[in-house]
């Protein structure tokens, strides 16, 4: 690393210039006397001590001695782990801030403007909106999710890394997000597995997702969404509460899947894909297709599965398979 992106690493921790200076002649000249680092740092002498004070203070450089003495950096590990957090500190200071001054503004210049309230997105600028409001998600996303699907390459990498790092995931999707060809293999179930929280119903209002409890991403209508590309971003007001509530009142109406089972004996992820997309309501012949079998397969397939979860019928499975943690 040169010695300029080294110097822009230690300002990023909170370091000054001068403090950041005195290390980097640390490093190429310790051990040495204090005296010798002063000179040869190009600090004001004046502002030297602070400057050195600094470094000790962070835990990356040793205390000098009576009369100066010879002076070294020390191991990093401890006081870059005090900078990292004060500078994070910092940085959550700074949003709170910047948050709460956008808040005011909003409540003495906006509220009688709902119109400013609802941002209207279009084309190009869509796609890394949406990779944005993901990353900004903190505590929880509540999507419904349905064909026709925007273009965003990396989709399902951003919901398993915001998965990855603890952000609660419920998704309600539609039957035909299920019976979108390759889609419940290759983006439901991997999201699933890693911990989304998902739910199924024959169709959803809208397509919507809802980051914590700052704003919404919603199309006007499923239809509509290839035709005009259109994308609204709603700050919290009326309308926002109202998709919250429409959100939840799905959400308990919809069908679980539970994703994974932990029993002994659970079932294959065929067999699991089985149950989701009957679940989901698809036909026989959007399951086979899913499956890759033939319907004859399919429906020795189905019988196997009744036989072990002692059903009589396809209603009876689904109600046992749900008690089973299947579903």
């Amino acid at each position: 690393m040169t010695n300029a992106r080294l110097g822009d690493a230690l300002r990023l921790l909170g370091l000054d210039r001068a403090a950041a200076g005195v290390y980097l002649t640390l490093l190429e000249l310790a051990p040495a006397p204090l005296s010798e680092i002063t000179a040869a740092s190009g600090v004001d002498p004046a502002e030297f001590p602070a400057a050195y004070g600094t470094l000790v203070d962070a835990g990356l450089a040793g205390a000098p001695g009576e009369g100066g003495g010879v002076v070294a950096p020390v191991p990093p590990a401890a006081g870059l782990e005090i900078l990292a957090r004060h500078r994070a500190a910092e940085v959550e200071e700074s949003r709170i801030a910047v948050s709460g001054a956008f808040d005011s503004f909003r409540r003495q210049r906006l509220a009688a403007y709902d119109d400013d309230l609802v941002e209207v997105v279009t084309g190009d600028a869509i796609g890394p909106r949406i990779r944005r409001a993901w990353a900004s998600a903190r505590e929880q996303i509540r999507q419904f999710e349905s064909p026709p699907y925007f273009p965003l390459a990396d989709a399902t990498h951003d919901a398993l890394a915001t998965l990855a790092r603890g952000v609660t995931q419920r998704v309600v999707y539609s039957r035909e997000s299920l019976e979108q060809p390759g889609r419940l293999r290759e983006v439901i179930e991997p999201c699933v597995n890693a911990g989304e929280q998902a739910r199924v119903l024959p169709s959803v209002p809208v397509k919507l997702v809802i980051i914590d409890d700052a704003y919404a991403l919603v199309s006007l209508s499923i239809e509509e969404a290839d035709v005009h590309n259109t994308m609204l971003v709603v700050q919290p007001c009326g309308l926002f509460s109202a998709l919250v509530a429409l959100f939840e009142q799905s959400w308990r109406n919809a069908v679980p899947f539970q994703g994974r089972t932990t029993l002994p004996g659970g079932l294959p992820p065929a067999d699991r894909r089985l149950l989701w997309l009957l679940a989901g309501g698809a036909s026989d012949e959007v399951i086979a297709r899913e499956l890759g079998v033939s319907r004859r397969t399919l429906f020795r397939r189905l019988q196997t599965l009744m036989a072990r979860l002692g059903a009589a019928n396809r209603f009876q499975m689904a109600l046992q398979a749900q008690r089973q943690g299947w579903l």
